[in-house]
């Protein structure tokens, strides 16, 4: 039986004036409250320049500390978590591979397993880059099919939001009925990108007979 994990963030963004911006922090006014958040440098590029943002939030809630991650993309929180399920990784060391690596390159880095890559950002040895690699090559994949985190190959056009959303919820409804999410999603891209205008009844029906 396929479990569906869905993960709930107490604040899923935070939007409105971009009141102080460096390349490690950002606060962002909204409603007369400054919120600050932890960013990547990937996120600093996003978003300098910007009088308002919208950043997604991760929440570290620890005995001694309240702390607040933001991400330009909702595609480099996920990057970020994942990054966090593995052991010895925590939030500063992941906050650095997301500063010394877009998405994209650190999608590729994962899948061509390139330990060297890894080893050269701060606080990562070869052991905790081959862990990294061991335990999330598979779960990257479903971020470099979607398109969002694109590795360049020849899977087309990157989709766009509109179609991320269809995407989602077809994988998701047939992740209920029993398909690995990271083979289903690279299938219901496929359909997507054949046929942009496709339902989500539309593509279970198709994927139906080709998983």
């Amino acid at each position: 039986t396929a479990q569906l994990f869905v993960i709930h963030f107490m604040i899923e963004y935070i939007r409105g004036k971009v009141g102080e911006l460096t390349p490690t922090f950002a606060v962002i006014e909204t409603h007369g409250v400054g919120y600050g958040l932890l960013i990547s440098l990937n996120t600093y590029t996003a978003v300098q320049g910007k009088e308002e943002a919208r950043l997604y939030v991760y929440e570290s809630i620890r005995e001694d500390a309240y702390v607040l991650y933001g991400f330009a993309s909702r595609d480099e929180r996920e990057l970020f978590m994942l990054l966090l399920s593995v052991s010895g990784v925590g939030g500063q060391t992941a906050r650095m591979v997301l500063s010394a690596f877009t998405t994209a390159d650190f999608v590729n880095i994962v899948q061509n397993e390139d330990v060297r890559s890894l080893k050269s950002v701060k606080g990562i040895g070869p052991k905790a880059a081959q862990r990294i690699i061991v335990e999330l090559k598979d779960k990257v994949a479903t971020l470099a099919a979607s398109g969002n985190a694109s590795t360049g190959g020849a899977t087309g056009q990157a989709v766009t939001s509109a179609q991320k959303e269809v995407i989602d919820e077809a994988v998701q409804a047939l992740a209920v009925l029993g398909f690995a999410p990271a083979p289903t999603q690279k299938v219901v891209v496929e359909i997507v990108r054949k046929d942009p205008s496709v339902k989500v009844e539309g593509i279970i029906k198709q994927a139906l007979k080709m998983l």
